[in-house]
């Protein structure tokens, strides 16, 4: 089964390696949508469907947390899973997240093979 991922993060740089970093750990991609913050997020979420979110968590203008709380009150993005790739290393915010909801949590930098083991155990593939 191929997913719908949505990259996002406000660094194009970072995005650019996430996507090659999604091929080289051979997770089946149906269409990859990206965007540079929380609220360009929500707007790709109203107009494509998104299989998984990977969103970073400090970003100018929509932050990742300000993202996850947004779609953990919409009732159709709740269910959607998302992983919080970051350099944030509090616990504490960590876990709150994950009392949130979020499935998945990948600190910068990261290697292919953690992202692809984290996607296969968030998907259950």
């Amino acid at each position: 089964m191929a997913y719908n991922v949505l990259l996002v993060d406000d660094s194009v740089t970072v995005r650019a390696v996430m996507t090659k970093t999604l091929k080289i750990a051979q997770i089946p991609l149906g269409e990859l949508f990206t965007a540079g913050n929380g609220k360009e997020a929500l707007d790709v979420l109203k107009e494509k469907w998104v299989d998984l979110v990977i969103t970073d968590l400090n970003m100018p203008e929509m932050t990742g947390f300000e993202l996850v709380d947004a779609m953990f009150v919409h009732e159709q993005y709740k269910a959607i899973p998302v992983i919080v790739v970051t350099t944030e290393g509090s616990t504490t915010r960590i876990d709150d997240l994950k009392k949130k909801g979020v499935r998945g949590y990948v600190r910068k930098p990261f290697t292919p093979e953690q992202i692809g083991e984290m996607i296969t155990q968030v998907m259950g593939a």
